[in-house]
């Protein structure tokens, strides 16, 4: 089979009552571009029933699946290079991020402006429609630490929609190596190291509700895993 233009990768964990209408709107919006294209859920060790959900959808899909789970950053490492298309983006299951913010987030892309692009909250007077107010502090306070310490110049590191070329897709996650919720500033701390361009995209984003972000844990968790970042940039171990 040749490969697709586009691979919309999904990283799901016990998400069978939020994925299938995100693969719904995600399919139908697809249907009506003129790109050939694949969606792949990479599940991340779902104890839930989530792929089974999705399998009895009307909707071409490609499955990978981790039988552990692992992390976020576990599950879209898998789906990335599974994944056969030309531009591959990062989709969370939620469907917080509209399908049809998807032209913008691919236009650097294909005008060759850059080889990563990232879904941004807070540029170009976009917004986190109903974000509370903790969630919103929480995402400032992880950049304020971010920005100091890794990857600066970004506004918004953890927004879950992100493309990439195939290529840049495979030199990034080929080398990756955290498994949590800090694999989004190891693969921005790496690209430009890499050689690929980055662009921030403004995104409309909804909060959907139900968060699994627990501010004090995670915080603390992905402040440990950006050290290491930084500790293996220094050593080079991304070579």
């Amino acid at each position: 089979m040749s490969a697709p233009e586009l691979s919309i990768v999904i990283p799901a964990f016990d998400e069978a009552a939020r994925l299938p209408k995100t693969l719904l709107d995600l399919s139908t919006f697809l249907a009506g571009q003129r790109r050939t294209w694949e969606i792949v859920v990479s599940d991340d060790g779902s104890t839930d029933g989530t792929l089974e959900a999705a399998r009895r959808l009307d909707v071409p899909l490609e499955t990978v699946r981790s039988e552990q789970n692992r992390g976020k950053g576990h599950a879209v490492r898998l789906g990335m290079l599974a994944a056969r298309g030309a531009i591959r983006v990062m989709c969370d299951a939620d469907g917080s991020m509209p399908a049809s913010e998807l032209p913008a987030l691919l236009a650097p892309l294909e005008r060759g402006a850059a080889q990563v692009a990232i879904g941004s909250r807070y540029v170009q007077g976009r917004a986190a429609h109903g974000q509370p107010a903790w969630r919103r502090a929480w995402s400032r306070l992880v950049h304020a630490v971010i920005e100091q310490t890794l990857v600066s110049g970004i506004a918004d590191t953890q927004c879950g929609y992100k493309a990439f070329t195939a290529r840049a897709a495979e030199d990034i996650f080929s080398r990756a190596t955290v498994d949590g919720w800090a694999f989004d500033l190891e693969v921005l701390a790496m690209a430009p190291r890499l050689g690929h361009r980055v662009a921030e995209v403004g995104v409309q984003w909804r909060d959907v509700g139900c968060s699994r972000v627990r501010a004090l844990r995670d915080l603390q968790a992905v402040i440990g895993e950006a050290f290491a970042i930084r500790n293996n940039l220094a050593l080079g171990r991304y070579r």
